[in-house]
Parts: C-alpha cells; structure tokens; sequence
C-alpha cells in the first residue's frame, strides 16, 4: 500500500470542520465523547438533511460515522490522519427528527494505520448503518497534560490545612482557614514566609516544614483518596499513549505517601516536586521543568489546577489550564482558560480540542 503524502499544518483547526466545528453555520456540530473504549455522538437529523422525503441523505449517515470513527484516532494519540478507505453497510432508514446514536472503537492501531469499526442505530437500538474504515496517521499528538495533585488528584486539603493550624499554633501564629484558601498549593516555604514574614531564618523555616509535614503524613496516611472522576480521566489519557507529568509543589515524602495510596506512578512519565525547583508557585518553573523532562513544548501542555496561584503559574509558562473547583471557587481562578466542578464532566476529547 502506498501512502500519498500530504502537508500536515503545524496548527490543526476544527472550528470550520462540517461535522464538528463550532463556526461552521451549517455543519453538524457533532459533541462526540470518549469513554475510554468508544466515542460516542448523538445527532437528529433535521429537514436540510434529507435525500428522499422525510429520510436521512446516506451521505450525512457516512459523515456520522466517518467523523466519529476519525475520532477514535485523535484518542489514540495520533493528532493528524485521514481516512483511507471506508467500507458502509446501510441496513435501515434514518428517518427525519429521529434521534440517532453513533459510536466507534479501534480495532487495530499501528504507527501509521488505525482500523476502526462504527455503528449508527436508532435509540430503540435498530441499527442504521455500519462500517469499517482505514486511516492513515501522519502526525503522533504533541500534546501533553500536566497534573497538580492536593486539590486536584487526591482530597486531602484538611489534612493539610491541620496540620498547618497545629504548626503555626505551637507558635503562637494563627493561620485560618482564609490563609489556607489563599495559601494552598504553593511551597511550604513560600506559604511560612507568607504567614510569618521574612523574620525566621533558614533554619527555623526548614524545621517548620519538616514538623508541618511530619504532621501531615501521619494524619493523612490511610486517609488520601482520589477526587471524583480522577482515575478514569488518568487511565482514559495513559491508554491514549500521551505524555503524563505530576507537578506538585508538595515534597518528594508527600508524593510518595500518594503514590503507595493511590498507585498514581504508572500513570506518569515524569514526576516533579517543589524541591525541584528554586521558585514556588505562581512561579512557571515547576511547569516549565515539567514540559522539558517530557520533551514537549509548553504550547502544547494543558495544566489541571485548583489554586489561583498554580492556575497563575500555568499561565506564565504559556500553557493552557483547567481549574477544578476543588478547593477554590470559580471567581477566584478566572484566570484560567476553563473552569469545571468536577473532572467528572470532562472527557479526553474535550481535553484535545482545548490545545
């Protein structure tokens, strides 16, 4: 089989797509969603999408499926391929204003080829049409996503925010829940100097910080458990062979307790911990640390935060961000690209078309 070849853009668009594209005033503006096996999409086909009277046009069913099936590539982390072949069996009538369920799955991915099966059915599960299509790959995915984990991986803001009252309060310092809000996510040492002024010295500083996190560790160990829609979303993306990266400002003792708890290592291709790093957040060092060891440009990351400060963070290495309202409510990260309330409302092909 010869391949023919093609100019790949640098930047791929897919606001003027006819099936999916948002700008496009008389597309079909597909919503598909992948579920970590199948991409699914649900159109009703209106009067302007009719062959003969009251029936769906058979080239509309085929752009379904084609758009769908295409779809399952850019899950499987290839960002630019074309159909090669396609192969339709049309085996019922779709009739005008009749919801109609589209899905589609990989059969066999290869570096340059992905075989996918599709199926289009009415919602009493009458099948439509169905096929099997060739797509050639041109480009793998550049994209990469790039996780905080307190707040965002792992529910475990009031064991810190204990331990923290139990460390400034041996001090005569009180830290409320204002100064934790504000506070949470950043380096430990940023956050005492932030309570307690640039008075202590070095030393004083890093004993804080062990006791705080000597404190947090045994109150939280057992305890740490992963927020909603967290896992699936990681095994959606790992299964899709994109580049993973853990960028959290919490020690390396931390991110160890979470991994034994959580099993969150496989998930990563690299793993980053405030140490790492001379600035804390809102600094970009830890981000731009993150998308070199993982050979991407920070163009191409997408971070997942949930402090204004990480969300600021993000946005000073030139990387888009999506914040959960984990920990923080929406008016106080409006500096990020989108806001969510939970991970539980975001797929990967949502993720995809926000870089």
């Amino acid at each position: 089989m010869q391949i023919p070849r093609i100019d790949v853009p640098d930047e791929l668009s897919l606001r003027l797509c006819f099936a999916c594209g948002e700008d496009n005033p008389i597309g079909l503006r597909l919503k598909p969603v992948y579920d970590g096996e199948k991409v699914t999409a649900e159109f009703t086909p209106a009067e302007h999408h009719q062959g003969w009277l009251n029936i769906t046009h058979g080239g509309i069913l085929y752009t379904l499926l084609d758009e769908v099936t295409a779809y399952t590539i850019l899950c499987h982390g290839i960002e630019f391929g074309v159909t090669a072949k396609s192969e339709v069996r049309f085996k019922h009538v779709a009739p005008v204003g009749q919801p109609l369920q589209v899905s589609a799955w990989a059969t066999k991915v290869t570096r340059r080829l992905v075989e996918t099966r599709g199926v289009i059915a009415l919602k009493d599960g009458t099948v439509v049409a169905e096929g099997e299509s060739l797509f050639y790959s041109w480009k793998l995915s550049s994209k990469a996503f790039l996780w905080d984990m307190d707040g965002v991986i792992s529910d475990s803001g009031r064991f810190h925010f204990a331990a923290w009252q139990e460390t400034f309060g041996r001090r005569g310092t009180e830290f409320s829940q204002q100064d934790f809000a504000r506070l949470f996510g950043s380096r430990n040492d940023f956050i005492i100097r932030q309570v307690m002024g640039e008075r202590l010295s070095q030393e004083e500083v890093t004993a804080m910080v062990q006791e705080k996190e000597a404190c947090y560790r045994a109150r939280a160990r057992g305890q740490i458990r992963p927020l909603p829609g967290v896992i699936k979303l990681l095994e959606t993306i790992k299964k899709g062979k994109f580049r993973l990266a853990l960028a959290s400002s919490a020690p390396k003792e931390n991110i160890d307790l979470a991994n034994a708890e959580l099993d969150l290592e496989k998930y990563f291709d690299v793993i980053i911990s405030g140490t790492q790093v001379a600035e804390s957040k809102p600094s970009p060092q830890i981000y731009l640390l993150a998308a070199e060891k993982l050979g991407v440009e920070p163009r191409h990351c997408l971070v997942i935060e949930d402090s204004p400060l990480g969300v600021k963070g993000a946005k000073a290495a030139g990387m888009k961000c999506l914040a959960v309202t984990n920990t923080h409510p929406e008016q106080i990260l409006r500096g990020a690209d989108k806001i969510v309330d939970s991970l539980e409302e975001i797929d990967l092909i949502t993720l995809i078309r926000w870089i």
